[in-house]
């Protein structure tokens, strides 16, 4: 029997991890002498990934990209990445819902394996998931349909099972690439008009969980 699968986005959709980034961010700009930023600023950076994070970071202090700031922020973010990244309330009722019910769950993200790692690890869910699919994990990522299909494949689920869950643009278009739908999480980082194409936007977290039961007996 093909077990249904939810396959989430990390950022934005299970957790609030805008505190650590933007944290990360202002200490890569205080070593570089640069002025910190602001949440509002953090929030719309994120989503596609570390290197461009930091690419869009340096650019809004007039500052070149360059490989030694890239690393070093993600040393220290990978080193203190739970230090205020939360669950979104409502996500940990919706995980145990999910696994309750017989649902194979798994994380397709373009943050880079090993800060996923270690933030799942802090947060204690690591083993709740079936696969992680980091940024780094495969040869392309999201918006690529090629990340969520890879991730779906490594948890050993079939696209006819799939949900994909997140509040990004990405999400929604490595979806639709792959044919899978995708619930948009009106909680996260993302603006409404990332959520065209998405099947539904669901506007909390408390809402996600019967959502996703109704496209799992479909």
């Amino acid at each position: 029997m093909t077990v249904s699968v939810a396959l989430f986005d990390l950022d934005g959709t299970l957790v609030d991890s805008v505190p650590d980034i933007h944290a990360a961010l202002d200490r890569l700009m205080a070593r570089l002498g640069r002025p910190g930023f602001a949440r509002a600023e953090v929030t719309a950076m994120i989503g596609d990934g570390v290197r461009v994070l930091v690419e869009r970071a340096l650019a809004a202090r007039g500052l070149a990209f360059d490989q030694a700031a890239l690393e070093g922020f993600s040393a220290d973010y990978t080193a203190r990445a739970a230090e205020e990244t939360a669950l979104f309330p409502g996500i940990a009722e919706v995980l145990a819902g999910l696994e309750a019910a017989g649902w194979r769950m798994a994380i397709c993200t373009n943050k880079p394996a090993r800060a996923t790692a270690a933030l799942l690890g802090a947060l204690g869910i690591g083993g709740r998931f079936a696969a992680v699919g980091g940024g780094d994990s495969f040869p392309v990522r999201k918006p690529d349909p090629g990340h969520l299909l890879a991730t779906l494949r490594a948890a050993g689920g079939e696209v006819s099972r799939a949900v994909m869950i997140g509040d990004h643009r990405n999400d929604v278009l490595a979806a639709r690439g792959a044919e899978v739908p995708c619930l948009f999480a009106g909680w996260g980082y993302g603006t409404p008009e990332m959520a065209e194409g998405a099947a539904a936007v669901i506007g909390r977290p408390e809402a996600l969980l019967p959502a996703l039961l109704g496209h799992g007996r479909g």
